[in-house]
């Protein structure tokens, strides 16, 4: 892991993304820093990639989002 305030703030979303999600059993298995933008150089946090997921777990987001 590197030292740069950015990357820590994307692990940080990251990490609590990921557990949001699990606490609705909800797992994006591609779920994941997006590897091109955490190895840039720069002043910015690297993206974090959502990846695919099929339509199941996309109402289960959906559901959890809107509190259903």
């Amino acid at each position: 892991m590197s030292d740069h305030d950015g990357d820590r703030v994307a692990i940080t979303a990251l990490t609590e993304l990921r557990a949001a999600l699990a606490a609705h059993g909800i797992t994006l298995p591609s779920l994941d820093l997006h590897l091109p933008s955490y190895a840039a150089s720069g002043t910015r946090p690297p993206l974090i990639c959502l990846g695919n997921c099929n339509p199941a777990t996309a109402q289960r987001i959906a559901d959890a989002l809107a509190g259903r």
